[in-house]
Order: structure tokens, then C-alpha cells, then sequence
């Protein structure tokens, strides 16, 4: 869990800059993640409250995490083996919500980035379409997502009446679950790549 602690730190770390944020720290924030693939789904879930509750002008920054993160993982572990992706995507569609609360000007860099997922196949067409639907705020996909956002909170309120902002993937996925991710072969390709 310690893995998770840094990343964290080196997450909220990105408040102490102001964006653009440098190629440095996105380097430090991806290899933070990389390190704690262990408790890949603790990772995620960060990056998706930081997205949540960081101000407007970090939405951005956030996105280009996802993006950093995803990249890096499925070029060091190859494709089938990477385990960012598939997590990332389970909640996309509220990740995407509060992207879109990003200033007006910045909309055409999640568009971007939404561009190349799609060239790259990094989601599904599936998951990537109702992805650009979201960027008008008209679309009757916004009903659906605020709806979806409602029903989560107040069954958080429900079920762990203390911690109403943990969200539903609260606790009972503790990270553990790798093994259906590529299991043994993964830790070999870590450890080779620590020093670097």
C-alpha cells in the first residue's frame, strides 16, 4: 500500500502546479501508478476523485493522466496483460461528466484525446462514443449520467453512512485481484523496469 500512498502524493502534487503541467510530472505521476499496479484499482480510483473534486482548470490534467497512465501500461505490458484500461472504463462515462466541467476553451482537448483513444483502440467504440455525446451538454446522455451520479451518492449514504463521499467502489475491492490481470508474468516486468 505504500506504493499507493506515494502516488497519491505524487497525484495531489500536480495542485502545486500550474498547468500546463510539465512532462516531468506527469513522467512521476505515471510511474508512481506503474508501481502500484498491485492495487491498480486504488490507482484508478484516485484519478477518478481527483477528476471529481479537483477546480475546473485541472480537469485537463487529470484527463492527460488517464491518458499517461493507460499508454504507459499497455506498451510495458502489452495490450491483453494491461489492467488500467479496463478499470478506468468502468466508470468513464462520470469520469467524462466532470471532465466536460473543464473551461469551454479546454473542450477541444478532451476531444482530442477522446480522437486518438478512438484511432489507437485504446476503449471500445462503445465505451468511446457515448464519450463525445457527453460533450453537448444538450444530449440526453446527461440526464443518464446525473442520474447515475444521484443513485450512487445516495447508495453510498446507504450502505456506509460515514463515508458518503467514498462512492460505491468504496471498500470492497481492495487491489487484490490481479491475478485475472496477467497474473505471475507481470511482477518479472516490473521489477526489470525499476531501474529505470
Amino acid at each position: 500500500m505504500d506504493a499507493v500512498k506515494s502516488f497519491n502524493a505524487e497525484l495531489a502534487g500536480l495542485y502545486e502546479c500550474k498547468p500546463p503541467i510539465s512532462k516531468a510530472k506527469m513522467t512521476a505521476i505515471t510511474k508512481g501508478a506503474i508501481r502500484a499496479i498491485k492495487f491498480y484499482k486504488h490507482v484508478v480510483q484516485s484519478v477518478e476523485k481527483f477528476i471529481q473534486k479537483c477546480k475546473t482548470e485541472y480537469k485537463i490534467p487529470g484527463l492527460y493522466v488517464i491518458d499517461s497512465i493507460v499508454r504507459q501500461s499497455r506498451h510495458q505490458f502489452g495490450i491483453e496483460k494491461d489492467v488500467f484500461a479496463p478499470r478506468f472504463a468502468k466508470n468513464i462515462l462520470v469520469t467524462f461528466f466532470y471532465l466536460f466541467k473543464c473551461p469551454q476553451e479546454d473542450k477541444s482537448k478532451v476531444i482530442r484525446v477522446l480522437n486518438l483513444w478512438q484511432k489507437n483502440q485504446v476503449f471500445a467504440e462503445e465505451v468511446i462514443q457515448p464519450l463525445f455525446d457527453l460533450a453537448d451538454p444538450n444530449h440526453p446522455i446527461q440526464k443518464e449520467v446525473t442520474l447515475q451520479i444521484t443513485q450512487k451518492v445516495s447508495k453510498a449514504k446507504t450502505h456506509h453512512p460515514h463515508q458518503a463521499t467514498e462512492g460505491p467502489q468504496g471498500t470492497p475491492g481492495q487491489g487484490g485481484g490481479v491475478g485475472s490481470a496477467g497474473g505471475g508474468g507481470g511482477g518479472g516486468v516490473r521489477g526489470s523496469q525499476d531501474g529505470g
